[in-house]
């Protein structure tokens, strides 16, 4: 698979808590000069962001990050800012304890409640797959179906682990038509990057594989 498809498929991502507004443009210009799907960012640089690329460029940004365990309203809240200020792309973490509890109406009631406020815009939910049992990675391919979330996502990319190809062709099994996958945390490189997609992923969260051209263009 070429290299330029790959990366057409990559979430250009930079969420570190100490992610400087110099980090966050050049972010922006890599994603831009490689022609990234989209790049992924704080909460707070959205609107400089929007401001920056203008429609150049999607951006993507992260509500309940990255434990997923504040309340439905304060993340309503957090999406519904990030929207106002230019988000396209909004990435929510779930309440594990909800779904290790079996409270599964908490969950779609959230979910339902962020879809609703992207409207045509894109929600992806992050499950963690690292801290998930098989039987709770099913359920939420299910409660992801049924909510009309645009995503599952793997990974934070801040807990024990990241994506493995063993969740994402179990996702790709059980998640119902129209929902994508989201494969993210620890793509380091471009054949990994294309097993992914080959098993169902059309998105990737990585900053890995832009560096790795960038490297490639200066010897």
């Amino acid at each position: 698979m070429d290299k330029k498809e790959i990366l057409r498929k990559v979430d250009h991502t930079l969420l570190s808590p100490t992610a400087t507004w110099q980090d966050i443009r050049q972010l922006c210009d890599d994603a831009i000069d490689f022609e990234t799907a989209s790049v992924c960012v704080p909460p707070a640089f959205v609107k400089r962001v929007k401001q920056y690329v203008g429609n150049r460029l999607r951006i993507g940004t992260v509500i309940g990050f990255p434990n997923g365990y504040s309340t439905t309203s304060v993340k309503a809240f957090e999406a519904d800012d990030a929207l106002k200020k230019g988000a396209d792309e909004l990435d929510m973490v779930i309440n594990l304890g909800n779904l290790k509890s079996g409270e599964d109406d908490c969950l779609r009631n959230e979910i339902r409640t962020l879809k609703l406020l992207c409207g045509r815009r894109i929600l992806k939910v992050i499950v963690e797959t690292c801290f998930l049992t098989r039987e709770e990675k099913i359920r939420m391919c299910r409660l992801v179906t049924e909510t009309g979330a645009d995503f599952i996502k793997t990974s934070t990319g801040f807990g024990s682990a990241g994506a493995t190809p063993e969740d994402v062709a179990l996702f790709a099994e059980h998640i119902g038509p129209g929902v994508r996958i989201k494969a993210a945390g620890g793509i380091s490189t471009f054949e990994e990057a294309e097993q992914y997609i080959r098993l169902g992923a059309s998105r990737l969260g990585t900053s890995r594989l832009v560096r790795l051209m960038k490297e490639e263009e200066h010897g």
